[in-house]
């Protein structure tokens, strides 16, 4: 398995849902701070990656006026950000598949290489970040964020048969593997590094 480098890492931004919380609109193509989320996401993603594709599931026309491929889900019903990873496998002509939510504008400009070393460390075929939340007892602890993730190619298989069989959560099927993890608890991360917007009150309250 060739080790991650940012010359062999697809990055995939996740724009495929439905916006339930926010009445239904297609979240990529919101703005934030005057651009629309997934275009941002996408050039965050740019310098760290060899190439940048998107995941939509609507709008096709205006996620691919910015230059990027643009790829609907190979499953039909908005099956979940899974669907949109399996879709990114799918499509992906690296050795790594790096997905990011479209809705995390802050997410870290350093998560490929600090994925890539995790997965380098443990020789394992997929990263997951780990970020602080404060917790039902208003502690401070690392938890998963799964959406953020690396992924070696060869997890296609496993994810494809994952979601023919009906599984949807992605806490499930990332246990199923040894993944490496990834704390971005340093003094230098950024406290909302991970936070996204679900509704427009948390859209709001990020753009500060």
């Amino acid at each position: 398995m060739i080790a991650p480098t940012p010359d062999n890492i697809t990055g995939w931004v996740l724009a495929g849902g439905q916006g339930s919380r926010m009445g239904g609109v297609d979240k990529g193509l919101q703005l934030f701070q005057g651009k629309a989320l997934a275009l941002r996401a996408a050039q965050r993603l740019a310098s760290q990656v060899h190439t940048v594709k998107l995941n939509a599931n609507r709008h096709l026309p205006d996620y691919a006026s910015w230059g990027y491929d643009v790829h609907a889900d190979s499953l039909i019903g908005f099956a979940g950000p899974l669907a949109g990873m399996l879709t990114g496998l799918q499509h992906c002509t690296t050795e790594w598949l790096l997905c990011v939510p479209c809705d995390s504008p802050f997410f870290p400009l350093d998560l490929a290489y600090r994925l890539g070393m995790a997965v380098d460390a443990e020789q394992s075929t997929m990263a997951v970040a780990w970020a602080p939340e404060v917790d039902a007892q208003g502690e401070m602890v690392c938890r998963p964020q799964p959406v953020f993730c690396l992924l070696h190619r060869s997890l296609q298989t496993s994810l494809r048969d994952f979601l023919h069989t009906g599984g949807r959560k992605i806490d499930v099927w990332t246990t199923q593997h040894a993944n490496a993890r990834m704390d971005f608890n340093l003094p230098h991360d950024t406290r909302h590094a991970f936070a996204n917007a679900n509704t427009w009150q948390e859209l709001k309250d990020l753009e500060g």
